[in-house]
């Protein structure tokens, strides 16, 4: 096995780089698809169903790229070419999604937008159990979620930046302000830039044995055998990663609330818009991405502060007390009537959101095989993407019939599902043991047993 030395800060920056761009893709999807499909006709219970290209081209795209990239050995390594397609495909699709005229056009773009963002970002989370010894890894994971809260802040500001500072005016024709389009246009460049900085600066280590590895990648190159390979590798899933997978389950259904409604929710409920042409709903989904911005400018700070409180606390103990932080932000949203106290709300947000980009990875990583790390993490992300579908299929229906179409209700709902993943994290076997000893100098241990 590769004698894996420690990094010093710069190198761990630079291979972590690349996830500001890819959280440019994501926080600009995230704060705005809502209000786009809004835009172009989508009433609220329609708008889950619309959705569904996330979470499906995530249990699709994921396990299969982890496995390719396990797989691959080119002068660019191992996880680098992946992340230079995903880069480039994600990019163009930056570029054309505020451009659509029509709900089916955007749906459909988001499929290969997602796509394109999951070829680049699954093969990071293996990076960092490729490139970091065990006792480095929690800073690895930390510092991705460090660049994730950084890119979320400046993409999910944009367009009230260009509208507040920049004096950028909503009009220019189409159905999507000016605003949103050129947030798009920076967000592709910023995608692109970064993803290429970690490319140029970051170099792997090659298979322990090139030869074997090579004579491996030949025989396995039929489909049937790979599918094969990925359904034995779930069958085996190590304890630890089973029961992680519920946590994942009710945290992401959490997120996947707050992400569909919250924005619309601001627009209609705190601005008072009485329809998507007021003035009023574009300045509420403008407001929405200031305060998503909040929950990732905390998200960046707090990044730093979870080695310490998980040294201090146990890992499994600093997850609970991150999303209970999440529930309490948003189920408060239900009282908040001035937007100025969303921005509270979204602290609350942004600890837990800092705590789910890290600690669930750094237990899990603990606890795969070295040569399964890539397949493993594309599997894991089956517990993120099956509640988003659930919810993708069946929330609507549940907005129509049971909330009334209440968005601030969805919103609320997402505070509980955090507040269930919390409980559910003491379940949770990190076996990975930190020892008095090792937690004073900053070490983990990891015993097989």
């Amino acid at each position: 096995m590769t004698d894996k030395k420690r990094l010093d800060f710069w190198q761990i920056w630079n291979m972590s780089f690349g996830f500001l761009g890819i959280q440019f893709g994501w926080a600009l999807q995230m704060a705005n698809m809502s209000a786009i499909y809004e835009y172009l006709g989508a009433r609220a219970d329609q708008i889950p169903i619309l959705w569904l290209a996330a979470p499906l081209t995530g249990l699709l795209v994921q396990p299969i790229i982890g496995h390719a990239s396990d797989r691959t050995w080119n002068r660019l390594g191992r996880r680098r070419p992946y992340f230079l397609t995903g880069a480039i495909l994600s990019s163009l699709a930056l570029v054309l999604m505020p451009r659509v005229s029509a709900l089916w056009m955007a749906a459909g773009l988001l499929w290969i937008l997602d796509a394109s963002i999951n070829i680049s970002m699954e093969p990071f989370r293996a990076f960092v159990a490729d490139m970091l010894p065990e006792e480095q890894r929690t800073r690895g994971f930390a510092m991705q979620s460090s660049f994730i809260g950084l890119g979320a802040v400046v993409a999910s500001a944009l367009p009230w930046l260009l509208t507040n500072l920049f004096h950028v005016g909503t009009g220019g024709g189409g159905h999507i302000p000016l605003t949103f389009r050129l947030s798009f246009y920076i967000g592709a460049a910023a995608f692109f830039g970064a993803v290429m900085w970690t490319v140029a600066t970051t170099r792997e280590y090659p298979p322990d044995d090139l030869a074997a590895f090579r004579k491996m990648k030949a025989e396995r190159t039929v489909l049937r055998e790979n599918a094969r390979e990925i359904l034995d590798s779930i069958g085996a899933m190590p304890q630890t990663m089973k029961q992680l997978a519920w946590v994942q389950i009710a945290t992401w259904l959490g997120l996947f609330c707050m992400w569909l409604y919250f924005p619309v929710a601001v627009g209609h409920n705190v601005f008072g818009a009485p329809d998507e042409k007021s003035p009023l709903y574009t300045q509420g989904i403008e407001w929405a991405g200031i305060c998503f911005g909040m929950y990732s400018a905390v998200c960046f700070v707090w990044s730093f502060v979870l080695p310490v409180l998980a040294r201090t606390l146990g890992r499994k103990a600093t997850h609970s007390l991150c999303l209970l932080c999440g529930a309490a932000g948003l189920i408060s949203v239900a009282v908040i009537h001035n937007k100025f106290l969303l921005l509270f709300s979204m602290t609350g947000v942004g600890i837990a959101w800092a705590s789910i980009l890290a600690m669930p990875y750094v237990i899990l990583a603990g606890s795969l095989p070295a040569e399964k790390t890539g397949v493993y993490m594309g599997i894991f992300n089956f517990f993120i993407v099956t509640p988003e579908i659930i919810a993708s299929l069946g929330f609507g229906w549940v907005m129509a019939h049971l909330l009334n179409n209440n968005r601030l209700a969805a919103v609320v709902a997402g505070g509980v599902f955090f507040a269930v993943a919390a409980v559910l994290m003491q379940r949770v076997k990190d076996v990975a043991v930190v020892t008095p000893r090792a937690a004073a100098a900053g070490v983990e241990t990891s015993p097989l047993a």
